[in-house]
This record gives C-alpha cells, sequence and structure tokens, in this order.
C-alpha cells in the first residue's frame, strides 16, 4: 500500500463578556465596588502609629514602582512571555483578559508588513517579538525582531540559503524561534546544512552550528525550545530509500543517502554540544518538544516522531527513560501535549490524521501504555489543547472535539468549518484558532460547545497565534497584527 506524504504540511471559569463601543466585545472580569467604612474612635497615640506606618507602606510602594524591571534578565519572573511554539512549554495556554472575543479592523493596536513570506509562529519575551520569514524566490531566510508597543522593526538579518524543493503550502519560513532575556534561538534548513543559530537582542550572532546534511521531501518545520541552560532541537531526517520503495520519490531521485538522525542539547551561552542521542531515519519528523514533570519532581523532555513514537528524555544527560516503538508509524506534524502522566501523539497521512492517542509515560522501571484511541476528528497538522480536566482536539478539517482528558469520553464534537495548519490556543476560557485562508476562529472552552465569532485577518495564515502582555499577535504570509490589551 502507498502512504501518500505528498500532501501534507509541514509546520507546525469565563467571565461575562463586556461591550466596548460598538464592535469590540473584551473578555474582563466584572469590577467590585467598596462599601463606605465607618471609623472607630481611637486615642491620638493609634493615629500618630497608623500614620506612621502608611507613611513607610507609601514609600516602600514608591521604590518598588521605581525598581527597574528585572525580569528582562529572569524571564522566569513574569508570566506574560510566549517564548516558544505555542508559548510556555507548548501549552498554548494565555489567562490574559484583555483580548476581545470579535473585532473588526479599526481594533487593532498596529498592522506590520514583514519582509518576505512565511508561515513560522511569532514569539515573544519582554517588549520584543521574533519570527522568521524567507525569499520565495531565492531562499534567503530572515530574522526579524518588532518592538510589541509600537509596531515597529527593532532590527532584521538576512542569511543566503540554497533553493529547494518544499512542499507547495511550505515556505522558507516555516520554524519558530525560541526566545529568553539574552536574545532568540532560530533554525533551518537545506539539502547541505541544519542550521542552528542565536543571536543577541540586538541581532549579532552570538554562535552557530551546522548540524550536517538535511533530507526532507516536504521541507523542515521543527522548531527548537530553550529549557534551563540548554537549548533543545529534533532532528528527524527521512531515509530517501524507504521513500522511493513505497512510490513518494522516483527510482532516480538524485541523493540516496539517508543523512543521520538526531536529539539534540547545546549550551545556550556557547552553542557547544552537550549530549546527543541517534535516532533511526525514517520519515521526517515535525514536532516541537516539550517537558513533562514527574510524579518525583524530576523533569523529562518529550519528543515525538514516526520511527519511535513518544519517547521520554533525561534534559542534563539525554539518557532515553522511557520510549514507544512504532507507536506512530506515519507522519508526524503536531506536537505532543502533556495532562499529568498522559501524554497526546498523533500521526496520519496527507492532510488527516489516522489517530491520536493518550499514552500513560513509562519511567526507567516501568512501560508506557495506551490508555485510549481517538480517530474521528482526530488532529495531523494542529496541536492539541489540554487545560483542566479537558482536552480540545480541533482537526484539520475543522473538526473541534471536546474530550475529558483522563478517560477520552466525548463531551461535544462540531464542525467550525475551514483548513487548519496552525494550532488553537486557550485564551481565558475560550479558543482561537487561524485557518489556511485566515479567518480567526473562537469558541468556547468548556463543556458546552458555542462559536464567538469568526474574523478574517485578509490573507493566508498557517501560523499560531501568540499571547503575551495582555495582547494576542497574528501572523499572515505577509503581515503581523497585534490586538487587545490594557
Amino acid at each position: 500500500m502507498k502512504l501518500d506524504f505528498n500532501t501534507g504540511m509541514p509546520t507546525h471559569c469565563f467571565n461575562t463578556p463586556l461591550r466596548i463601543g460598538s464592535s469590540l466585545h473584551l473578555n474582563r472580569a466584572h469590577s467590585v465596588g467598596i462599601g463606605r467604612l465607618e471609623i472607630p474612635q481611637v486615642n491620638l497615640s493609634v493615629w500618630v502609629l497608623l500614620a506612621v506606618t502608611l507613611l513607610f507602606t507609601a514609600i516602600s510602594s514608591a521604590t518598588e514602582r521605581a525598581a527597574p524591571d528585572n525580569s528582562k534578565e529572569n524571564p522566569a519572573a513574569r508570566d506574560t512571555d510566549w517564548p516558544r511554539f505555542r508559548g510556555p512549554n507548548g501549552t498554548g495556554i494565555s489567562h490574559a483578559d484583555t483580548i476581545p472575543l470579535t473585532w473588526t479592523a479599526k481594533d487593532y493596536n498596529w498592522t506590520l508588513d514583514l519582509p518576505g513570506h512565511g508561515h513560522g509562529s511569532p514569539v515573544v519575551v519582554g517588549d520584543r517579538l521574533y519570527l522568521i520569514s524567507g525569499e520565495p524566490d531565492t531562499a534567503e531566510r530572515i530574522v526579524v525582531c518588532v518592538d510589541v508597543k509600537r509596531g515597529d522593526i527593532l532590527w532584521k538579518r538576512n542569511f543566503s540559503s540554497k533553493p529547494h524543493r518544499l512542499h507547495h503550502a511550505n515556505s522558507y519560513g516555516s520554524t519558530t524561534p525560541a526566545a529568553d532575556a539574552h536574545g532568540v534561538v532560530v533554525t533551518w534548513s537545506d539539502p547541505e546544512k541544519l542550521l542552528l543559530m542565536a543571536l543577541d537582542r540586538k541581532g549579532k550572532t552570538v554562535w552557530q552550528k551546522n548540524l550536517g546534511p538535511y533530507q526532507a521531501i516536504n521541507g523542515s518545520g521543527t522548531s527548537p525550545i530553550i529549557v534551563d541552560d540548554l537549548v533543545v532541537l529534533m532532528n528527524v531526517q527521512m531515509d530517501p530509500n524507504f521513500m522511493i520503495s513505497i512510490g513518494v520519490l522516483p527510482q532516480d531521485y538524485p541523493d540516496r543517502t539517508a543523512h543521520d538522525s538526531f536529539l539534540l542539547a547545546v549550551d545556550r551561552k556557547s552553542g557547544e554540544i552537550r549530549w546527543q542521542v541517534k535516532r533511526k531515519t525514517y520519515l521526517a519528523g515535525y514536532a516541537t518538544p516539550c517537558v513533562r514533570t514527574t510524579d518525583n519532581g524530576d523533569r523529562e523532555l518529550i519528543f515525538l516522531d514516526s520511527a519511535y513514537g513518544l519517547a521520554g528524555v533525561d534534559i542534563q544527560t539525554g539518557e532515553v527513560n522511557w520510549q514507544t516503538s512504532r507507536l506512530l508509524p506515519s507522519r508526524t506534524v503536531a506536537s505532543p501535549v502533556v495532562a499529568g502522566d498522559l501524554i497526546f501523539g498523533s500521526h496520519g497521512r496527507g492532510v488527516s490524521a489516522d489517530m491520536i492517542c493518550a499514552l500513560r509515560a513509562g519511567s526507567k522501571s516501568t512501560q508506557p501504555k495506551v490508555e485510549y484511541e481517538i480517530k474521528t476528528g482526530a488532529p495531523l497538522t494542529p496541536t492539541p489543547l489540554v487545560k483542566d480536566k479537558l482536552a480540545f482536539l480541533w482537526s484539520d478539517a475543522g473538526i473541534v472535539t471536546c474530550i475529558e482528558a483522563a478517560t477520552g469520553t466525548v463531551v461535544w464534537r462540531n464542525r467550525v468549518g475551514g483548513s487548519y495548519y496552525g494550532s488553537p490556543i486557550w485564551v481565558n476560557g475560550y479558543l482561537y484558532c487561524v485557518d489556511r485562508r485566515g479567518t480567526v476562529v473562537v469558541v468556547t472552552a468548556n463543556e458546552k460547545y458555542e462559536l464567538l465569532g469568526k474574523m478574517s485577518l485578509g490573507e493566508p495564515s498557517f501560523a499560531t497565534p501568540a499571547v503575551a502582555g495582555g495582547a494576542i499577535y497574528f501572523r499572515t504570509e505577509t503581515k503581523l497584527f497585534s490586538l487587545g490589551g490594557d
């Protein structure tokens, strides 16, 4: 049986809304009035003590307000950053209550024309947004840094690359950066090299690594993450001989070399390799890893690919704690998502998933176990979303399913329409997802389905939105939009 690997796309408690004006609906909590206080009679010494206390409190508060913003040096100190694909640990979750549910073009804070063309998602740390674009004709890659307040390009860096075969829906700007207080880490590939590079906040190259040749029939799409003092990247490539054997590549394909596949961690500051774990070269993988915290408080990296399925890897050493074998043997595009001991992963062909499974994680002494599988409405490209006891599956074909995360029991399933490469995000009780034509769809994220709105961005979009500092950022092929905030 021939598998069709040519038709997919490698990428990657709510409050009552208040009406603001005629078109903008904000999801905000109601304010609460404070009743009148009656002050009892007390002697003079008590009043003096109270006055002194209030004076010192005021001085202390003023000092705190005047202190420098140390969060720029320590991004862990702030919870408003969106530092990687789908935000903190890839969960896609934001509690921002200043994002509209519906809007019109006049409600945007700003709109920016981007250089080049691309599908990678934006990331935000502090006052800076980073993304990658590419030039369709020359394969030149462009790293862009944007001031999120003004919507101006602070700097951009252009890098030469070799034009090569891409899926018709892919681009030379499909990967998503990873960022922290020190700058941004980016990756892209052509047949001659897989590049991993760190730039500082001003766009200066700190280090770069050529990880060797790269082969994938549809181009690359996996993205790096920053974990502690490491940059982590999955490099899983295709085996041309296998692709020829199933009829996807022609017999006269010029390069039959199956290059090395591996999981990699490098030092965040220097780029020196800290560990590298060999993987099987089979089908190119596009999932971006995440971190799982075990019952005893340890943490491990979660990887997803076609040859093995899901795996738990020690962050500091690269030792494989556990892994499955051929659990997800077709194309893997969506990234893994963790829900306690359960991990969600999917696989499929074309633009539809064969199934999504919930795997109970293993350990060094226990084997992982599949708890359940879902085939109807399973996503191949959009990454699932888990919030509290519910999980949301947004399929490539526009079917949204709400399930109980622990059991897989379907709570509701509805067709919202559209075709999707971007992934849903959860914002203060609502799901936002952008279809391939650039239509933003907003639905409720609870036990009762409700479609709240559809808003057009005006051109195609394959990216996943970012939420930071109370604003949401949408990336289309050539534009960037900022919406919401105080």
